[in-house]
């Protein structure tokens, strides 16, 4: 779903971070966060779990279920 990585995106680039630096925090590879954030593949449960909990949003929020990201 195209919201997903649209949100991952712009929580990323709010934090003035790179895909670079987001790959080493999540612990994978630089073009894993690029497929996220283009909706070519999604993050398995894990690694949502780690962008709520880095970023202090909602999985509800991450997945598109509500706009208010607490």
């Amino acid at each position: 779903m195209q919201i997903i990585g649209d949100r991952l995106r712009a929580l990323r680039k709010e934090n003035n971070l790179t895909q670079i630096q987001m790959a080493e925090i999540l612990n994978v590879q630089q073009s894993r966060i690029n497929r996220y954030e283009t909706g070519a593949s999604t993050p398995p449960a894990d690694t949502f779990i780690l962008y709520a909990d880095f970023f202090g949003v909602s999985m509800d929020y991450l997945y598109g279920r509500c706009d208010d990201p607490k």
